[in-house]
């Protein structure tokens, strides 16, 4: 009887063992597989691999050149197959004023329309004028506000490294000249004088 039990307490034992090391192979296993894993998903994710020496990274100074915008002739031109393009497209063809940068404009008159607020502005380099409304794209920046005497811009500058800075610009109502003044002064018919001497 106790032959039995002890061969009994010796074979619990030795399955049990046999469970506990075909256990552990799988976790050795497994241990050896995720290392691999984390490795490759900690370097997707953090862009650096954490386990070699940290090297600085050296980034080459800023730009200090502005790029110029073509000439006037190359960016109507330009404007000109974009419009072609597309009707070509049946789409909506882009504003005249994505050819004019902001500094070759004047504000000519502010006045209110069913739309809202909009600006008459005057190009001076081809001497046509515009009407522009809130959101108008031009060349090199984009109409952000009508106001009672100005208009906001957002100006766009591109470096010659690739960068773009925006910037706030606004545009003062251009005051006419003296000429201008008495023109349109004399253009307002006077009124008629009152009369002397009548009761």
């Amino acid at each position: 009887m106790k032959h039995k039990s002890t061969l009994r307490h010796g074979l619990n034992i030795t399955l049990i063992g046999a469970v506990i090391c075909a256990s552990g192979l799988t976790i050795v296993s497994a241990q050896e597989q995720k290392p691999a894993e984390k490795q490759t998903s900690t370097v997707k994710r953090g862009g650096r691999d954490p386990f070699k020496k940290y090297e600085v990274i050296v980034r080459p100074p800023k730009s200090t050149t502005k790029l110029d915008a073509p000439p006037i002739q190359v960016r109507i031109e330009r404007y000109r197959a974009q419009k072609m393009a597309a009707a070509a497209a049946h789409v909506a063809p882009p504003k005249p004023t994505t050819a004019l940068l902001l500094n070759e404009m004047q504000v000519t008159g502010i006045f209110r329309t069913p739309r809202g607020w909009a600006a008459m502005v005057e190009a001076t380099p081809i001497k046509l004028s515009y009407v522009v409304y809130p959101g108008e794209s031009f060349f090199d920046g984009q109409l952000v506000a009508i106001e009672e005497g100005r208009l906001v811009f957002r100006r766009d500058v591109v470096w010659a490294d690739g960068r773009r800075e925006k910037s706030v610009e606004t545009k003062q109502l251009r005051t006419p000249t003296p000429v201008q003044a008495l023109t349109t002064a004399s253009a307002v018919p006077a009124a008629p004088a009152p009369e002397v001497g009548k009761p």
